[in-house]
């Protein structure tokens, strides 16, 4: 997964840089291509890479978590 990502990355790239130098017709297609390829191939597939084993509920703020915050504010306020 890791290297498709990386192949997805290196390709939307090349087609931005390409498009910027390259004096064709369809250029401004190539960039455009590189952007969207990036914004919607390469960000979902490194998001899902990334938070595919991890649980939402650690990152969910419920009222056991702010008690437990507000705990370790007031031992480290007694420091």
């Amino acid at each position: 997964m890791k290297y498709i990502i990386w192949l997805f990355f290196i390709a939307s790239v090349t087609s931005v840089i390409c498009g910027y130098t390259l004096e064709v017709d369809y250029s401004q297609k190539l960039i455009g291509f590189g952007v969207l390829s990036f914004f919607f191939i390469v960000i979902p597939l490194f998001t899902y890479h990334r938070w595919k084993d991890r649980d939402i509920k650690e990152y969910m703020l419920t009222k056991e978590k702010i008690e437990e915050m507000r705990k370790k504010e007031g031992d480290q306020r007694k420091l």
